[in-house]
C-alpha cells in the first residue's frame, strides 16, 4: 500500500498589512516583476499588484508561500477580468 503525504491545509489567500509599512501575503505562487514601486504576485486568487514607495521583499518563502514586502504601500488590487461590469451609472440605477 502506498503511504499518501499529507501537505498542510492553509487558507487559499490572506494580505496583511501593518501600518501601511509591513506586507504579508500568502497564497502566493510567483511573483513575476518587482522593482521600489511596483510588485505583480501570481496567488492563488489571481494576480495582486502592489504599488508602494521604496518597497523591497524581505522574504519569498516558498514552503509556506508566503511573500513579506516592507516599504510605503499606497496601493492593493487583484487584476482581475471576470468581474462584471456595470453597465450604467450608480444614479441611474435610482431614476429607473
Amino acid at each position: 500500500m502506498v503511504e499518501e503525504k499529507k501537505l498542510p491545509e492553509r487558507d487559499l489567500q490572506n494580505i496583511t498589512l501593518r501600518d501601511r509599512k509591513k506586507l504579508l501575503i500568502t497564497g502566493v505562487h510567483n511573483v513575476d516583476s518587482f522593482n521600489e514601486e511596483c510588485i505583480v504576485v501570481d496567488s492563488e486568487l489571481g494576480i495582486i499588484v502592489v504599488r508602494g514607495l521604496d518597497m523591497h521583499i524581505n522574504k519569498l518563502d516558498v514552503e509556506s508561500a508566503a511573500l513579506d514586502v516592507e516599504g510605503e504601500i499606497v496601493v492593493i488590487e487583484y487584476l482581475d477580468q471576470t468581474v462584471p461590469q456595470r453597465k450604467s451609472g450608480f444614479l441611474s440605477g435610482l431614476f429607473r
